[in-house]
């Protein structure tokens, strides 16, 4: 299949689209792949419904989210991060998460996939790789995050089987070379109101940046404040309601020379109250080398002028956990230790 790139014209909303048919294997899905590889081109973001996660499981994850982020500080730093040493899971507080090296306003609490001491990566103290912190006084938290965490890895699996056809490939080429054993992370995120007086500079929950791996799949609630980067300009993706939203990230950026865009994005919470978001991403194996697609026709488009870090995602050499390695001494400097 010979891929053209498209010129960037910037767009006005973020497409939505029906993915029933990749999940339910009925169907074209071919059709759905179409749209998704347009919105990777043109967008680098897109809402899906006909996804298929159980509603009742996403309003229990919500309501026990806020039940968490409604205590008291002393509380909630009982499963703070450095906790957690190597495996980087638990709570932080507002302030402690950098974009861009500047605090985010937010809190939140880090998750990946349940690994027991025994595992050969535990033991081997891989960074990323371990058992999760969760909070002892909330019945149901735990088996609530591994469940929804369960239900997002096999979405994962299912669009990166539509990101394949939508490349012209075989549907498992991710799956062969790179998601087989995906490097699975989870966050929770509470976004408190920007209460700043309107004389000041208003603070962002999350200031522009783009993600390291391949697909982010977010559960928002109704308040708002995602905004995504269209050229010169910002584009709010809103709620809507049975969706979630997914965007990709720079290693498949990186992958299809910049046909695919990881496209920047931000944060700002003027909704008056709490904002919850639930960001998972489904990446590439840590340990394995990500290297360019061999499509007809790609030329790498290096972007790293325009990028809000400066930096080119192109020139990077090595495993995907390098990669994010790389990345988390500039998010969290306090745990650079303990994590590298």
């Amino acid at each position: 299949m010979k891929i053209s790139q498209v010129v960037d014209e910037g767009f006005a909303q973020v497409p939505v689209i029906d993915i029933s048919a990749l999940v339910s294997g009925k169907g074209d899905r071919l059709i759905v792949a179409s749209q998704i590889g347009q919105a990777c081109r043109e967008c680098g973001f897109f809402y899906i419904v006909g996804h298929g996660v159980d509603e009742e499981l996403q309003q229990r994850l919500e309501q026990l989210s806020r039940k968490f982020f409604a205590q008291d500080l002393e509380t909630k730093l009982e499963i703070r991060m450095a906790l957690a040493g190597k495996a980087w899971r638990g709570y932080f507080p507002v302030g402690s998460e950098l974009t861009s090296g500047k605090p985010d306003l937010k809190e939140g609490i880090y998750f990946g996939a349940e690994l027991g001491e025994d595992h050969p990566l535990v033991k081997a103290e891989t960074p990323l790789h371990g058992s999760n912190l969760f909070p002892a006084n909330i019945p149901l938290f735990r088996e609530t995050v591994l469940e929804y965490m369960e239900a997002m890895t096999q979405l994962g699996h299912t669009l990166m089987a539509g990101i394949a056809f939508s490349l012209g490939l075989e549907e498992s080429y991710f799956a062969q070379r790179y998601t087989s054993d995906p490097l699975t992370l989870f966050r929770i995120f509470n976004y408190p109101p920007d209460l700043s007086p309107p004389e000041e500079k208003q603070r962002w929950g999350v200031g522009e940046h783009t993600d390291y791996g391949v697909l982010t799949i977010l559960k928002q609630d109704n308040s708002g404040g995602l905004q995504v980067k269209s050229k010169s300009r910002w584009v709010a993706a809103p709620p809507l309601a049975g969706s979630f939203v997914c965007n990709i990230g720079d290693m498949l950026d990186r992958m299809t020379g910049g046909l695919y865009r990881s496209t920047p994005h931000r944060v700002q919470n003027v909704s008056g109250c709490d904002r919850l978001s639930f960001p998972f991403f489904f990446d590439p194996n840590f340990n394995v080398e990500v290297k360019p697609i061999p499509l007809d026709g790609l030329v790498i488009n290096d972007d790293r002028e325009e990028r809000w870090d400066k930096a080119s995602v192109h020139d990077f050499r090595g495993t995907y956990g390098d990669y994010v390695l790389s990345k988390v001494s500039k998010v969290f400097p306090e745990l650079q230790r303990a994590v590298l």
